[in-house]
């Protein structure tokens, strides 16, 4: 059995306590009660030492059990990067939808891809003792890791397949995003390409279907794909603007592939400026299937992930783990793949 399976079933019977707190840290509970309460009014050398013993033994002070979240048993705790765009925005109101009828609530956060956010977040979720907790992706910071291993709560991660789930992940291969986005521009007779990307360096999906995409074009021995981006939001206008970037440093592109759906409308208005022909002189493939994407000129080859299916699956799911149903022997991996969606850009 996967190791951090067996961690996280012994922690269901063997939650840190409040008095363990306090004996490792020389106080008495009532002290450690004041500190997580009111932190001001311990003095400073007491209160780091409870710190300390409070990020050792990862404990979670529990709100539920002092009568502060009377309904927290039947919370569902949503984390995600961003609540900016319609990807997880269909997976969220399809989750809410699927959990409604069994009387579970969402509790919703957002990171904005930032690591020491999360951890805060699934501190302060696991303080109300969800139901569940749902996080986006199969990377987190190692304070968020021990958080959750240790946790009672059901760890569903969302929108990635890979490596190994905590729990259970619920997704599909980003990487294989990529490589079929440059395999049917490759297949369309293009053979010079780039990927345009927003927020790679936080953005771990986003790269890793840049990498993808340049890995399909190795494997079909064409030339390295141009890999541009930059460090700002998806939009319209950075999507322009690293087209007109790659344009400017590479005597041809032919095929392009972009991060997301708003990145490849950004690239269609460039072309129209600049007088390039789509698909003519350039093929465009986004990702997303966002609502403009079939009626924008010309409509967006696109990939679509199935956002709406991992809300669906991921509530059914959770209300399975609250009847009785075990996690799984071994971390639990489902994949509900992709679709490609060819219009006319390509």
């Amino acid at each position: 059995m996967d190791q951090r399976l067996t961690t996280r079933r012994r922690r269901r019977m063997q939650r840190v306590t409040m008095a363990e707190v306090a004996r490792a840290a020389e106080v008495s509970p009532s002290t450690v009660s004041l500190y997580l309460r009111k932190p001001g009014q311990v003095s400073p050398a007491v209160g780091a030492r409870i710190a300390r013993v409070v990020d050792a033994l990862g404990y979670v002070p529990s709100l539920v059990a002092g009568g502060l979240a009377a309904a927290g048993s039947r919370a569902v705790s949503v984390i995600v990067p961003t609540i900016q765009n319609d990807f997880f925005a269909n997976t969220i109101s399809a989750l809410q939808q699927s959990l409604e009828p069994a009387g579970l609530q969402l509790l919703l956060g957002n990171t904005d891809y930032d690591p020491a956010r999360e951890e805060r977040l699934v501190r302060t979720a696991l303080s109300w003792a969800p139901a569940a907790v749902v996080l986006v992706g199969l990377e987190h910071g190692r304070g968020t890791m021990r958080l959750l291993l240790e946790s009672s709560a059901p760890v569903f991660e969302i929108w990635e397949c890979g490596g190994g789930p905590i729990d259970t992940a619920v997704g599909f291969h980003h990487r294989e995003v990529g490589a079929t986005a440059l395999r049917h521009l490759a297949e369309r007779g293009r053979r010079h390409f780039a990927f345009l990307g927003a927020r790679m360096e936080e953005d771990r999906r986003a790269r890793q279907r840049a990498e993808g995409f340049a890995a399909a074009a190795a494997a079909a021995g064409l030339a390295a794909p141009l890999i541009l981006g930059a460090p700002e939001r998806a939009s319209t206008e950075l999507g322009g603007r690293l087209l007109a970037e790659a344009l400017s440093g590479r005597t041809r592109i032919d095929g392009i592939a972009c991060s997301n759906d708003l990145m490849a409308l950004g690239a269609l208005f460039e072309c129209q400026r600049r007088g390039i022909e789509v698909p003519g002189g350039l093929a465009v493939v986004g990702f997303g299937d966002l609502g403009f994407s079939a009626s924008c000129v010309p409509p967006l080859t696109t990939i679509r992930p199935p956002g709406e299916a991992i809300g669906r699956e991921v509530g059914r799911l959770i209300q399975e783990r609250l009847a009785g149903a075990e996690p799984p022997a071994r971390a639990g991996m489902i994949d509900l793949g992709f679709e490609l969606v060819p219009r006319r850009s390509s």
